[in-house]
């Protein structure tokens, strides 16, 4: 099924990537590149992972290197990760102990997580065929999961990516840190800067800012 654990494939072929995906030439050749090179991490697209039933969807880029691609389960292993399980712990939307291993136990309770594109891209930075091509698997998740009405969407990339699938235009959704959009369907679209490193260690984003934004989607639950 879509939120099988990060070592079984998912049953539901048009919301998961298969493990050798062929579809983008450049994120190919730089997975079988990670592959030589790291031959016991995961190095494949990184499926959905959380609570089938989520009322929250968080969205990320695409994986890190040393964080999803690693391990197999987005934001595990890597900077951006900390922060996001932290606040997903914080307000009662994980359960457990993250210690950024896929086998750690932690369980997500009304929230998911998933990325606008499935594969590590180089230099952190998917290009724009790439982020169209992964659209069919991103808008195949999101409808699957029938349950979600908020999407807190980090960093503008993926922003940009949730926009379209949800189809509206860019122009008509600008990202900044806490905006907020309604799509056409109802849902709240919800924007936050990255967790990442660099977001973090330049003061761009602090855990009081980034739990705003959660705070936010826990009073759009309630309303």
């Amino acid at each position: 099924m879509l939120f099988s654990a990060p070592a079984t494939l998912s049953a539901v072929p048009q919301a998961e990537a298969p493990r050798d995906c062929p579809l983008c030439p450049r994120l190919v050749r730089f997975r079988e590149e990670c592959r030589a090179e790291h031959p016991d991490w995961w190095n494949a697209p990184v499926p959905v992972w959380g609570d089938p039933a989520a009322w929250l969807a968080v969205v990320g880029m695409a994986p890190g290197k040393h964080g999803a691609n690693r391990t197999g389960r987005p934001f595990t292993g890597d900077y951006a990760g900390e922060l996001l399980y932290a606040t997903l712990l914080k307000y009662g939307l994980a359960e457990g102990t993250y210690r950024a291993d896929p086998a750690d136990g932690l369980q997500l309770r009304g929230a998911v997580i998933l990325n606008a594109v499935k594969c590590l891209p180089p230099a952190n930075k998917p290009e724009p065929v790439e982020i169209s091509t992964c659209r069919t698997y991103f808008e195949a998740a999101l409808a699957e999961l029938k349950s979600v009405r908020v999407l807190i969407v980090l960093g503008q990339i993926a922003h940009t990516a949730a926009v379209r699938a949800l189809g509206m235009r860019p122009a008509h959704a600008k990202f900044g840190h806490a905006a907020e959009v309604v799509t056409p369907d109802g849902r709240v679209l919800l924007s936050s800067y990255h967790s990442s490193r660099y977001n973090q260690n330049t003061g761009r984003l602090d855990a009081p800012m980034f739990e705003r934004v959660f705070e936010r989607a826990l009073e759009l639950r309630g309303g």
